[in-house]
């Protein structure tokens, strides 16, 4: 354990905090026009925690004011009756402002009526790794005690919601243990993971921090967590390697970044796009490719949750169940958003050897693929399938049979079967439909079949 992050420290720094806070005053609230931006900071000065508290507001999106003391908060427009969101970056290698920053804060704003607050912590954050995860602690701090002024003007624990980054989603978990659970919700995006696998729960995000604690993941090999720290974890594309991003170093600081940041990014998409980034309780990920995790019927009761600001993620059941893996697949670019199906193809006999088909959907010039293997002496192969366009938009779909010969020799052996498919979540048999006649395969050799399909 890192020195200074024990359980009497928490405690120590937690009651020197209480003991420290005043009381606000009674002063009508002035609107205030003087916009304040992030700090910059160099590798020198990247050790004393110095923080900044920005309110953004939907009279003023572009427009950071200053909130550091209760004076400043009631001489502005901090509405105490609307939620209130905090945004805390993570590791500022360089010390500049966070280059997604603005965009987040207008994204929350046009989704939300709610007071935005972005915590510039750049100084305590920037230089070296371990120098900022020293820094969380006291970041914790500094971020408790202004929520304290927070309180005192009217505003609930409940109507609080902390969105941390990387390094931030810790922070987040530590101001959470503070208030010993009672903020309303804590969302971790791709919460870091050196320093962090390992240490207590005191020192780490975890499903105590919040009421309703989310964490996506995006970067579990490299920098993000591998381990669930929510009552809801988001594995994105099984948690690592996201669509679009470098796969060779010689792409430089965007191999080392890109998967870290997609979950910034597909939050951001989540709030300003319509379509679902919904997913879905398996034990890993290659179980839901495989198809054998449909529904959300355990433990969600179906309801399954969606990456956004619906309600618990939309999630209904009480109580929470905790540490919840869920997996989803996604594009390349933004909206990032699919639809997901199950696809089966059925034997109508059992063969000797594994059978593997390639099952590819087609709406207009939009193709996916996937590719399911039937075992040996089975009739039964499943699999899932990512589309950007609703099943309603698909008009086709091919069937590859796969030769398992030397490419030299001309295979002739042809199978034949069952084709099915149903959209997630599979709640009942009343959603799956099947083409009306055998499909019929020859090795190497692609097939079509129209396909048609309703929107759900």
């Amino acid at each position: 354990m890192p020195p200074g992050l024990g359980d009497k420290s928490f405690c120590s720094w937690g009651l020197l905090l209480w003991l420290s806070i005043g009381s606000a005053g009674d002063a009508p609230p002035i609107p205030q026009t003087k916009c304040t931006d992030f700090q910059n900071a160099n590798l020198l000065q990247g050790t004393n925690l110095k923080v900044q508290f920005l309110l953004f507001t939907p009279l003023d999106p572009s427009c950071g004011q200053l909130v550091q003391e209760s004076s400043d908060i009631q001489k502005s427009g901090f509405n105490a009756s609307l939620g209130t969101k905090l945004i805390i970056h993570g590791f500022r290698a360089l010390g500049t402002k966070p280059s997604w920053i603005d965009k987040f804060i207008g994204a929350l704003l046009q989704a939300e009526n709610a007071n935005v607050i972005a915590v510039d912590w750049v100084y305590g954050s920037t230089g070296i790794y371990f120098s900022a995860v020293q820094n969380v602690v006291k970041l914790g701090l500094e971020i408790s005690r202004f929520l304290k002024k927070l309180l005192v003007l009217g505003v609930s624990k409940s109507s609080i919601h902390i969105i941390g980054v990387s390094l931030g989603a810790h922070v987040g978990g530590v101001v959470g243990y503070f208030y010993e659970g009672q903020l309303g919700r804590i969302t971790g995006l791709d919460p870091a993971g050196p320093e962090y696998t390992r240490a207590s729960l005191e020192e780490r995000l975890d499903p105590g921090d919040a009421l309703f604690v989310e964490a996506i993941h995006t970067d579990t090999d490299n920098a993000g967590i591998r381990i669930p720290v929510g009552h809801v974890d988001y594995f994105v594309n099984g948690g690592q390697d996201q669509p679009g991003c470098p796969t060779f170093i010689h792409a430089g600081y965007s191999y080392l970044i890109c998967d870290h940041m997609r979950a910034v990014y597909l939050y951001i998409s989540a709030l300003e796009n319509s379509c679902p980034l919904m997913a879905f309780p398996c034990a890993n990920y290659k179980a839901f490719l495989a198809g054998k995790c449909l529904d959300c019927f355990n433990p969600f009761l179906l309801s399954c949750p969606r990456i956004g600001l619906m309600e618990q993620s939309g999630v209904k059941i009480q109580p929470l169940p905790k540490e919840v893996k869920v997996y989803l697949r996604t594009t390349s670019m933004a909206p990032y958003c699919v639809h997901h199906s199950l696809v089966e193809f059925y034997l109508q006999e059992p063969r000797k050897k594994d059978t593997c088909i390639s099952i590819t959907f087609l709406s207009s010039n939009v193709t996916s693929s996937v590719e399911i293997t039937i075992p040996r002496q089975q009739l039964q192969g499943r699999g899932i399938i990512a589309h950007t366009n609703a099943q309603c938009q698909i008009n086709q779909v091919k069937f590859k049979f796969h030769s398992s010969n030397l490419v030299w020799k001309k295979d002739r052996t042809t199978i034949a079967g069952k084709f099915c498919t149903a959209p997630l979540p599979v709640n009942d048999n009343k959603q799956t439909v099947c083409l009306p006649e055998p499909v019929n395969l020859q090795a190497s050799v692609t097939v079509s079949h129209d396909l048609k399909l309703k929107c759900v």
